[in-house]
Order: structure tokens, then sequence, then C-alpha cells
């Protein structure tokens, strides 16, 4: 065959394409196998080849449409090996069609860098497909002389370069390369670090007269953006109104929805972490981490916006309660804790995340996987927004209580620039005082002294512009030559009382210091011990913030001490470590400090530390006690008492039987109980990579017990706690004449009323019918039982029965029931969590009759009650819930249940001081949870009482008895989510703000007064407050999307006119008209979507999250909504309805499964999301038969899914096969090919062939 160098330059190819016969595709793979490996010797052959590809590769529709054309590939497969080279089983023709396009590419690519001596530089060395020249029948020679045939070779390389380039940038075949990509990733791998080689060496590919290194190289530098961009097309509907520019309105305490309100739920999930009332068994770090990510993904922020946005949520925090007011809740050291420990943890998590895909490949992947292909891109980002942070003034004022320590932090840095690097040793050694020049610092400086801390920055912080504002030239030299404190410690300064104290005040600086104090709690003597646990009790885990996780697990550490070797098996090891286990008991009891081990996730294991403790020392006789060097002496009942209150903290034992499920509601939110604690400490043990993520501290945990724990370990405290559980829900039984129990009733009962002479008649339990007491008192107190706590514990409930029953029939009087029962517990403190059990239990059955607050028999609260009533209504102001009156008509006392009178009386017996607080956190939530259980108005009674006992608590009660409001009418709570929702997307002009935002729904937290008046609540703070006592909590599936929609015809009245709806409706191509306002109202939209998820989500976690996904939403859609469909204005308040359900359930789904495979909770997400899309599958399917808006149904369905391609990738693979091409055909019916073609390309391997198939037959 002779062919003339004219005829290989011809460009002229047949009139149609795909009018020509299928015989050159079917012999394109065997010409393959036979010319490239002859190109050298038959350069016109490859010539003709390539000629031969770009008429015929370029037009694949034709070629798929034949009717043999599975076979063809078959054939094709057999040839080439395509299965097996790459791996994938060919399922479908389609898979064979993109392994072939790849194919002939490479080889391709392969066959230029061998003609360029380059195929020796890659790894391989060598090509996989065949490199050999093979026999070629073909007519003739090649008859053209040696200086031709080199000027053709040199010709042909230089051609299948541009056919290469050709390839990548035809809009069909570039998205099978797409494809490619995205399913065989170690392939494209080395066929992309061959493009780069080519790029880097080729001189062919630089004498290129069509295409050049720097336009192959950005061919293959974003793959994603060969594929669909329908899908960004609507990401950028949901993002509308958003420019990515100055984040200026972050600051403001109120601001309307702009940027900020992005970051709505962070500060939401932030507020809600310091309700004290329940504390979390996981980590507030792994929370807060999958939430970043997801609202990073979802609103496809930077990172740089999205660590600014995570810092600002923080700072608002602390900016809220500057200062909080006194109570039993939560105050500034926790959220001290959230802004400089948990937030600083959530970054460094992040920021490790990404680093660590450097080296290997993780399970979870998030995000957008093409968009972060730079690795450690996080920590520019981190380091950036940091820089960024210094620019809001208005959120960094340091709260009084760390003034001295920001201070020091301004002062540190200036010093480092002033060339003057000291270490901390020098600031113990003077005041902030004596420093020559003021060094005011704020929360900016303390939160890049916890990164530089974390090695998340370095010192260059120090310079960065407008950091420091001085420059030192000398030091003030007149200091002490040593001082207390953590410097000289460290150097062998003996452990004084006066080092003693200095190290309780200051924080530990390293964690080196601190190991130092845990090895002397470990290893020193019994003094030593107690000052050790005493030190790490004190400022280092509340002020510690560099080091608190490591503070709180080596207190957990300390719990748990060792058993040595010589210990016996009769008699516990604990028992030697009582003084200690005392110091840390009491050190760790307070509030703040529950819910600093709350934060760190550390309560699984706390409490499997605590329990052994109650165990052991339950069951020693009273008689063994213990004298530290103070000359207090301690009592195996203190120490039982003191670890079994800070036990029952970490679940909700004290709430009423209705929590516990009544009916088809499931029991959301009091999963917290003794054996799922267990259960989440031991699941810890299973994997120390993720005890690592979790919790940093893999190496403490190692070196705890490995074993696991089951409540079954502990069968007194077992005993107790089914005790407890059948007094919730049964009446008191089981008490049997003669039994040791009864005997310690009568003992009991005894010692209670031993001042009260009753002659003959005796004190009778109606439960048992058979306790009594002779009632002849004495002041003896031999007449104290000498029993374990424990067997005391179980008799107490029958105790407190026959007590009370003896009040109600006027045996007894209020007042000795009280005196009777402050005995008791002062006898065994740990008893009044049996009272407090049986207390919430018995008001709740309704068998008592109320008793007359008079002021007489019971306390009277008319002197505060009017007050208490006037500040509940101001309280209230801004929700527009009508407050029902205190007072009823008449003359006629305040009336109470007898059991709630009965404790809270009982609680007023107790003074405020240290000693008793710790019992008082535990009574005072229980207290308002029993109260709230009761017909209003128990709760604002029982605030009047405590405020004249407790007059700087009176803020607190009366914000606890407005909370009380919403607890008894469901319509109430309807009522304060409608004012949630006014107040955040600013539709009130009366609300706190009328700017809407975090600001309005959040406000300056929950202290009645502001500006020395009372002032109204911001709604969310009152929602955050109230909902953990909702007893149907459910209720809010509903409720959240009929919310939703109301807040959606609310923001399209008050944005656009129907003029505007109308002609938005009209436009082909998206909103062309009025687009400012569109983008207003797309901006409100999905902040009240962002909102309902938010509220959904907290409200209900898990549980709520799924049924609203599985059953909610798909009867919502299926239910007709007639006054919906009158008052949509041509559709397009249907059409901003649909994106709003669309966001709301993709950001439900990311908040509770989050958006990657990191979370436990996501192994739910395949099912339950499964259920949701097949849903969807069928209504397109024409299968189910809808009752809403088909506008609205078409945009939530677009909406869903391109949520989902674009923000959460791995949830597509999640997805069954068929559900997503049944997906597919129904939005390419809606002529969304692009749409239907992007969530094909998201399915993995198994839609690969679909996805190519659509992509040749769109010709796309």
């Amino acid at each position: 065959m002779e062919v003339s160098a004219e005829g290989l330059n011809a460009q002229d190819h047949p009139p149609n394409a795909c009018s020509c016969s299928s015989f050159h595709k079917q012999d394109e793979p065997f010409e393959a196998l036979r010319v490239i490996p002859n190109r050298r010797s038959r350069p016109a052959a490859f010539r003709i080849y390539m000629e031969l590809l770009k008429r015929h590769a370029f037009t694949l529709k034709c070629h798929t449409n034949q009717p043999n054309y599975q076979m063809i590939m078959n054939s094709i497969d057999s040839v080439l090996n395509l299965s097996q080279i790459f791996g994938l089983q060919a399922t479908e023709p389609g898979i064979l069609v993109v392994e072939y396009i790849l194919s002939i590419v490479w080889q391709l690519l392969d066959a230029s860098l061998d003609d360029e001596g380059l195929l020796e530089i890659i790894p391989d060395k060598k090509s996989v497909w065949a490199s050999e020249p093979q026999d070629m029948e073909i007519d003739g020679q090649d008859c053209c002389c040696e200086k031709n045939q080199e000027r053709l070779q040199s010709m042909n390389t230089t051609m299948a370069i541009e056919l290469i380039g050709q390839f990548l940038q035809n809009k069909v075949t570039s998205r099978i390369f797409y494809l490619a990509c995205r399913n065989m990733p170690t392939h494209w791998k080395s066929f992309v670090q061959r493009i780069e080689l080519l790029v880097v060496e080729s001189s062919a590919l630089r004498n290129s007269k069509v295409t050049t290194p720097e336009a192959l190289l950005q061919l293959i530098s974003d793959p994603q953006k060969w594929i669909s961009q329908k899908c960004t097309s609507y990401l950028q509907e949901f993002h509308a109104g958003m420019p990515a520019g100055s984040l200026a309105s972050f600051a403001g305490m109120c601001h309307g929805a702009s940027r900020s309100a992005l970051w709505l739920p962070l500060d939401l999930m932030l507020e809600d972490a310091m309700d004290g009332t329940q504390v979390t068994a996981t980590s507030a770090i792994e929370t807060i981490t999958g939430l970043v990510k997801a609202l990073q993904a979802l609103n496809s922020s930077t990172w740089h916006d999205s660590f600014l946005g995570l810092w600002m949520s923080a700072l608002r925090l602390i900016q809220r309660e500057r200062d909080p007011i006194e109570g039993p809740v939560p105050r500034l050291d926790t959220r001290l804790c959230m802004l400089l420990s948990v937030t600083t943890l959530v970054v460094a998590n992040l920021v490790e995340e990404n680093e660590s895909a450097r080296t290997e490949e993780t399970e979870c992947i998030s995000g957008n996987q093409f968009k972060e292909h730079v690795p450690g891109n996080r920590r520019r980002d981190l380091v950036s927004s940091l820089q960024s942070l210094g620019d809001y003034q208005s959120l960094l004022p340091p709260p009084q209580s760390v003034i001295s320590a920001a201070n020091q932090a301004a002062a540190k840095a200036m010093m480092f620039t002033s060339g003057m690097n000291i270490g901390s040793a020098y600031f113990e050694c003077i005041s902030m005082k004596d420093m020559p020049i003021n060094c005011s610092g704020n929360l900016h400086h303390l939160i890049v002294e916890a990164c530089i801390a974390r090695n998340l920055l370095d010192t260059s912080a120090y310079f960065w512009p407008g950091y420091v504002n001085g420059h030192l030239n000398k030091l003030h030299h007149n200091i002490a030559a040593q001082v207390p404190g953590w410097s000289s410690f460290v150097k062998g300064a003996p452990l004084t009382p006066l080092m003693l104290n200095s190290l309780v005040s200051a924080p530990a600086s390293s964690l080196a210091e601190l190991e130092k104090i845990f090895e002397i709690a470990m290893e020193g003597s019994d003094d030593e011990r107690i000052a050790a646990a005493t030190i790490l009790c004190g400022a280092s885990l509340t002020r510690g913030w560099n080091i608190q996780e490591h503070t709180v697990y080596f207190i957990t550490r300390l719990l748990s001490p060792p058993a040595p070797a010589d210990c016996s098996k009769s008699d516990s090891h604990l028992i030697r470590h009582a003084p200690m286990l005392n110091v840390l008991l009491v050190g760790i009891a307070s509030v703040d400090c529950v819910q600093i081990f709350s934060l760190h996730g550390a309560v699984p294991e706390l409490a499997s530390s605590l329990m052994p403790i109650c165990e052991v020392f339950g069951s020693c006789v009273p008689n063994v006690s213990w004298t530290v060097t103070t000359g207090e002496e301690i009592s195996a009942y203190a120490v039982f008492s003191n670890a079994f209150a800070l036990l029952l903290k970490l679940w909700r034992f004290n709430h009423p039987p209705l929590e516990h499920g009544v009916g088809d509601v499931p029991p959301v939110g009091s999963r917290l109980t003794p054996e799922y604690l267990l259960l989440v400490r031991n699941s810890h043990l299973l994997s120390s990579s993720k005890v690592h993520k979790g919790h940093r501290l893999a190496a403490v945990l190692s070196s705890s017990s490995l074993s696991p724990i089951f409540l079954e370990s502990f069968p007194k405290l077992k005993v107790w706690y089914r005790q407890h559980l059948a007094c919730i829900v049964s009446t008191l039984s089981g008490l049997v004449h003669g039994t040791p129990v009864h005997q310690i009733v009568n003992d009991l009962l005894n010692m209670m009323f031993r001042k009260i002479n009753r002659g003959s008649q005796p004190l009778t339990s109606v439960a048992s019918g058979s306790s009594t007491f002779s009632g002849a008192g004495s002041e003896d107190t031999s007449l104290r039982p000498k029993l374990p706590a424990w067997d005391i514990l179980e008799a107490v409930p029958f105790v407190v029965d026959a007590a009370l029953t003896a009040c109600a029939h006027g045996r007894l009087s209020p007042r000795e029931l009280c005196t009777g029962l402050k005995d008791l517990v002062d006898f065994l403190p740990a008893s009044l969590a049996t009272i407090i059990s049986y207390f919430s239990a018995e008001v709740t059955r309704g068998v008592w009759k109320p008793v007359f607050m008079n002021g007489t028999d019971w306390p009277s609260p008319a002197t505060n009650l009017p007050n208490v009533e006037e500040q509940i209504k101001k309280i209230l102001a801004a929700t527009g819930v009508d407050v029902p009156s205190l007072i009823s008509g008449g003359s006629s006392p305040a009336t109470l249940p007898l059991p709630l009178a009965a404790f809270v009386s009982l609680t007023i017996t107790y003074k405020l001081d240290k000693a008793s607080q710790r019992f008082l956190n535990l009574a005072g939530p229980a207290l308002e949870s029993l109260a709230a259980g009761c017909p209003w108005p128990c709760m604002p009674i029982v605030a009047s009482l405590w405020t004249q006992k407790a007059k700087r608590w009176s803020d607190f009660l009366v914000f606890s008895a407005s909370r009380t409001v919403f607890l008894h009418n469901n319509d109430t709570v309807v009522q304060l989510l409608k004012s949630c929702y006014t107040a955040t997307l600013g539709l009130n002009t009366t609300a706190i703000s009328s700017n809407g935002g975090v600001g309005a729904l959040l406000g300056h937290g929950f202290k009645s007064h502001f500006d020395g008046e009372i002032s109204p609540v911001a709604p969310g703070i009152l929602y955050l407050r109230v909902y953990r006592s909702i007893r149907d909590i459910m209720f809010m599936r509903e409720e959240s999307v009929s919310l939703l929609m109301q807040s959606v015809k609310d923001i399209a009245c008050s944005g656009l006119s129907r003029e505007k709806l109308d002609r938005l409706k009209k436009a082909k191509n998206g909103p062309r008209y009025g687009q400012l306002s569109l983008a207003t109202a797309m901006t409100r939209v999905k902040l009240a979507a962002s909102l309902g998820a938010s509220l959904a989500w907290l409200s209900g976690g898990l549980g709520l999250v799924q049924s609203l996904i599985k059953e909610t939403l798909p009867s919502w859609f299926i239910s007709l909504h007639r006054s919906e469909q009158e008052e949509a204005s041509a559709g397009s308040v249907a059409m901003l309805g649909g994106y709003a359900l669309a966001y709301f359930a993709v950001l439900c789904g990311a908040f509770a499964w989050g958006v990657d495979s990191c979370s436990s909770a996501s192994k739910w997400r395949p099912k339950i999301l499964g259920y949701h899309m097949e849903f969807l599958a069928s209504a397109l399917d024409g299968k189910i038969s809808l009752g809403c808006d088909p506008a609205t149904w078409r945009a939530y369905v677009s909406g869903v899914v391109s949520l989902m391609v674009g923000c959460t990738p791995t949830w597509v693979m999640e997805v069954d096969v068929d559900v997503l091409k049944r997906l597919s055909k129904g939005l390419r019916q809606w002529n969304e090919e692009e749409l239907a073609l992007a969530l094909l390309s998201g399915g993995g391997v198994n839609t690969m062939g679909a996805a190519a198939e659509l992509i040749i037959e769109s010709d796309m």
C-alpha cells in the first residue's frame, strides 16, 4: 500500500460520521494491537490508524446504537483484555466503553513517551500494552525513503500527542475520562503521571502548533470540570446572594441573615452544650468536628471561612454570658473550655485529618475529593482565619476572670518580638502590673496561644500585623530568685503547703508538668497523693485549656488506681486510697467540672471509675473512717455519698416515668443509663485508633484497664438500680414483715423521728402496712444503724413512703416530716438520691392530695409570687406566649402536691455552702423536673419559695419557672418555635433584634436583667433550655416541616412582590428578573431550613431525624396541600418551598449521620437514606401519587440530588444502583440530563456503564 504525505495530511471527513460502517470501529482494537507496536517500521499505517480514530472515536453514538453493540464490546474486551487489565467486572457494555476509550489514549500516550525515550523514566519502565512489533497483514511496504520515514515518525508523535489533547478536550470523551478518574483511581493516577511526564519532558509537545504543555496540563488538573455543571448551578441557587467577600457582619452579636448565618447551627450546638441538666456520652470534639465538616460541605465554604465561622461562634458563646447568672448551672469555666480547649481540639482534628491524607488513604472522605488535592491546605487556611480573627474586636474582650491570662499571653508575644525569649517562670515571679509597658491582651491572644501549644501554629504568629502593640527594651529585674510555682516544682522544689496553694491556683503550662503531678499521685506517700489530687482538681482542670483533656483523663485514672500485687481478694485496694479518692470526688463535683468531663467525652470512663468506688464503699460498715492531715475525719458514708451523687449526675435518673416511653412514642433523649455508659466505654476499647482520634489520649487510655465492664460486675449497684426502675414504673411494694429490710426501715424511722412522742400511736407505712416505730425518742446516736450504705438505700423508699403517708394522715406535722428527712440525709447524704427517685415517681401518680402553702404548716410563697409572675411575663415577652395567672381568685393560698411540698421544704433546709452545693447540684435539677411535671403554677411557687432563701439565685429560679410555661401544652412550644423562626429571619420588628440572625435568636443568653432592667429572653435560648423536658418531642417532626413551609411563604411575601414571583416562574433559564430579590429570598429560605434542621437534630437526635426522613417527609409530599396551591403565586413560592425542604432534609441527615463515614451514626445512613431515595424513585416512576405542588416536588428532587452529588458524594455511593438509575431516568424526563449524569457519575463502578451510555446517548 502506497501512502503519500499529502494523503496522510488530508482532513476530509465523511459528511455524516454516523453513516459509516461499524467495520472500522470494530477493527480499531485489532489495528491498535498491530499498528502501534509497529509504528516505527510502518509509520504510514500508524498515521492511517490515527486518522481513523479522529473520524470515528468522537462519534460514539452511532456505534452504541448498533444492534450488535454489546457483542462488539465483548469482542474488544476479549482481544484487549480490558477487564483483566483494569480489574473491573464488565457487567455492562458501558463499562467496557470507558475502559476502551482510556486504553486508546493510554496506548497513544505510551507510544509517544516511548518515541521520545521517556518511557524508561516512569516507575514501571514499560507499557501495560503490547510494545513488541507484530506481523501485520498489509498490502505492500512503506516505500518512503529513510529521511521521509523519520520525518513521518516525528509528525506521528506530534499528532498522537495532539490527538490525546483532543480526547481530553472533547465534550463526550472528556466526561468518560471523568468516570475513569472517579472509579479507577489507581489506573488514573498512573495515567496522569504519564501525562505530567509528557508535559515536562516532551519536545514534540513543545513544538506542537495545536496544543501546549500548559493547555494539556490544565485539561487534567481538575477532572470535575468535565462533568455536569447542572448540580453546580443548583448549588449556586442555594447559595444565592452570599458573595464570597467581606465577613464583617460575622462579628455582630445582632446581625441580619448574612454569611454569619451560615454557621447558625454551630451557635445553637455550642449553646446547647452549656445546658447543665444533662451530660453526653459523646465527646463534643467529635460532634463539633462532624458538624463543621457538614456545614463546610453543604455551604460550599472555603476552610478559611469554616475555621473563621467556628471561632466566631465560640467567641459569641463567651460574649453571650460574660457575667453568668448564679445557680446550679454551668458558668464561665465551661464556656472557656469550649472556646480554648474543645474548639482548638476540633481544629486540630480537622488539620490532622487533612494532612494524614498525604501518606495514607483514609476511610473517611469528606466533601469534594477533587477540590482538596493539595495536602495540608487546611493548616494554611487556619492561619489565615486566625489572622482575620483579630479584626473583630467586638468579640475579643476577655471576661474579668481571664484578663490576667490574656494580658500574660500578649506580654509573652511582645517579649518574643522584642528579642526576649523567656520561659513561663518569669511570669510566676512578677505581676503584670510590674511590666514596663501596658500589655493589654484579649481572647485572640489566648486562642493563638492555645493553637501554638497544640502545634497548629508557630511563634511566627507573634509577628502578625497588629498582634503586638508595643516594644520592650528591658525587663523588670527586681524579682525573687525563686517563687513557688510550676517551674520551681519541676526543678525539684518540695511540695510544701505554699507550693500546693500555688499549683492549685495556677494551671500547668505543659503536659510534662502535669505528668509529674500524676506520677506523685500514683507513687507518692498518702499525704503527697492527697496533695497531687488537690492540684489536679484545681486550676489545671478548669483553666488549663492547653492540657485540659489530659487533666480529665489523669483524674479518671486516679479514680481507678491499680491493685497492688499483695492485695487480698477479701479487701478492696480502693479502701486504702479513700482520702485521695474523696479529694477527687469533691474536687470534680461542681457543675462546671462535670460539664468539662462531658465536653471531653470522658463521661463513660468517669462512670466506669465511679461504679467500683460506689460498690466498695457502699458495702463498708460505717465504723471505717480515715483522718487526713488537716484533722478532718472521712467516713465510708462520705466517700460513698460523694461518689454516688457524682455518678447519678451522669444520667437523668430523676425524670418521671413518662419519659421512659408511653404508647408508641420512642423514649427520645433518655438513653443515658448506666448500661449505656458502660457500653460506650467498652466500645472505646475496641479500636485504639478510634480512641486516639476521639480523645487524643491513646497513651493514657491504653495504660488503664482494657477489660470490658458490665453492670453485673457491681451487684449492689445493680440491685439499687433495679429498685429505682421499679419505683418509677409502679407503686412501692415488696416489704415483708420480719425481713432485714423491714428491720432497717423501723430503725431509720426511729432515728428520724426520735424527738416525737406519739404515745401508742405508731407511724405506719400504708404501702407495706408493717413499718412502725415506738415513738419514744432519744438523742442517743446509738439509734443510728451501723449498716452498709447499700442496705440503708434499699430501705429508704419504704421509709419515705411511711413518713409521707403519716404526714398525709395528720400523724406527722410537715415540720416534723422535713426535719426527719433532713436527719436521714445528714446521716447518709446518698439517701437524697433515693428520696428524689421516690418523690419523682409519686408526684406523677396523682394519688397525693395537694397541701396549702399557707405559711403555717408549709412555707408560703405569697411574698414573692406576684413579683415572680411579673418577671416571667417580661422574660417571655418576645415569644408571644400568654402566661397563665399564678394567683387564683379569692384568698386561697397556693397549693403543691404533698411529695413536691415535702421535697421543696427539704431542699430549703440546705445551706448554700460548698459542702451542700454538691448535693444541691443533684437536687436542683430534680426539683425543677419534679415541679415542671406538676400542674401550673407549681414551678413558679417553688421559685418563689427558693428566692426567699437564695436571693442571688433569683434570676436562675425565675428563668426556670418561665420555662415550665411550655411544658404543659405543645401549642406553646409551637408558638415558641414560631418565635425562633420570626426572630432569626428578621420578620418581626418587635423582637429583640429586628435584623434577625444569630443575635436575634440567642440574644444575650438567659440572664433576665440587662442594662439594669428585666428584659425578654431570646426565643432560641428559651427553646434550648426547654426541649429536654418535653416528653413527646417527636411532635417536632411534623411541626418542623409545617413551620418551615410557613416561613417560606412569609419570606416570599415579605421580600418579593407577586408580579416578580410571576415573572420568575416564566423565566426559562433561571431567575433573570429581579435576581437580587430572589437571591435575598433564597438566603432567607436557606437560613430557615438551617434553623429547622438544627432544632430538629438537637431536639430528637438521630431517632427523630431518621423518622422525619423515612416517614414524615414522604407523608407530607403525598398529602394534599390545598391552601398552598391556592396561595402560591404561579408556583414560585412552591419552588422556594421545594428548595427549602431539600436543604432541610440533607442538613438533617448531615447533622445526624455526617457527610462522610467517620461517625458511628453513619452506619444507619444507607438504610434510612435508601428508604427515602426509593420513595423519590417510585414517585418519579409514577407508582406513587403526590399531593404537593409539582413545582415543590421538582425543586425538592432536583435540590436533594444536587446537594448529594455536589456536597455529600459518599451518600450517593451508598444508594442502591437500581434506585440511582430510576432517579436518573426520572430526571431525564424533566430534561435534566446533566443532573441525571452527575447522579450516575457519583454512583461508583456499578453505575459507570449507565453514566457512560448516557453521555454518549445525549452527546453531552
